[in-house]
């Protein structure tokens, strides 16, 4: 079994808001994903602000 480290997290999570961005874009959501793929690219430098933008991105959907 594989265990889960600092780096495999650090990809995980880039993984997982380009993931998210396609989504925004399949959704037609195209500011969205670009600011989930901006936020990607971001996050091998800050980690975490995938999450943030995530996160930050469904609060303001909620909201409206």
């Amino acid at each position: 079994m594989a265990t889960l480290n600092r780096n495999s997290a650090k990809k995980l999570s880039i993984i997982s808001t380009v993931i998210d961005a396609v989504m925004a874009f399949r959704r037609g959501r195209r500011k969205s994903g670009l600011l989930l793929l901006a936020a990607a690219a971001l996050s091998s430098r800050i980690p975490g602000i995938g999450t943030a933008v995530s996160l930050f991105l469904r609060l303001v959907r909620r909201l409206r």
